[in-house]
């Protein structure tokens, strides 16, 4: 297909597509002559991938540029690629320094959490793995407005998480390929959390319900 058939079947623009061209989100076309190029569905749901990851991820162009980079690296197994892309995904820390009182409690507590279930990840990437940096401003920040955020009160949230973690694997060691496999850890992670979201909000609004207006 043109570019401006892609356009269509896609919703994006022919201006937006070339910028991605541009930056590396998406591969090029089939060249067929000194101004054009074809493309095919692989290109579109690439594209697909590209805007759910910055319009519903959020994610920064040139992060997105390095998840999908990790995506289609040539990593020795499934595994290592799977998780090198989820590790992959961004997150800016939005704390003070490392030297802050509530972050350094923050990262004793995040120690002490990930030591109890038994996950390596954040451990053995020495702090530099996105989602402990996330999980050490989030326990920082209920420190400093008061809220509990020990490691008793943690473990449940830590218990549901690796619920969902195993029903995520069973999803992806259901697909035929590799490539999907790690496409699809990069989407069920960025995709699914602002479906949690909506869904804890919306059970938590439920539980209000029962328990103060049962009536």
């Amino acid at each position: 297909m043109r570019l401006s058939e892609l356009s269509k079947k896609s919703g994006v623009s022919t201006a937006t597509i070339k910028y991605y061209l541009r930056e590396g989100l998406l591969p090029p076309g089939e060249r067929i002559s000194a101004n054009q190029a074809d493309y095919h569905t692989d290109h579109l749901h690439r594209l697909r991938l590209v805007r759910a990851l910055i319009h519903v991820g959020r994610i920064p162009v040139a992060r997105a540029r390095e998840v999908l980079a990790s995506m289609d690296e040539d990593q020795p197994g499934t595994e290592d690629r799977v998780g090198a892309a989820i590790e992959a995904l961004p997150y800016e820390p939005v704390n003070g320094s490392d030297g802050d009182a509530f972050v350094v409690r923050a990262q004793g507590t995040v120690a002490a959490l990930l030591a109890q279930e038994g996950w390596a990840a954040g451990a053995r990437s020495s702090g530099n793995h996105p989602a402990y940096q996330m999980l050490v401003d989030a326990v920082a920040t209920l420190a400093r407005l008061g809220y509990p955020c020990d490691v008793p009160h943690l473990t449940p949230y830590a218990a549901r998480a690796a619920e969902l973690a195993v029903h995520d694997l069973n999803v992806i060691q259901a697909l035929d390929s590799p490539e999907e496999r790690v496409e699809a850890a990069v989407a069920l992670t960025v995709l699914y959390e602002p479906l949690l979201l909506a869904l804890r909000r919306l059970a938590g609004v439920e539980e209000c319900r029962r328990r103060y207006n049962s009536a």
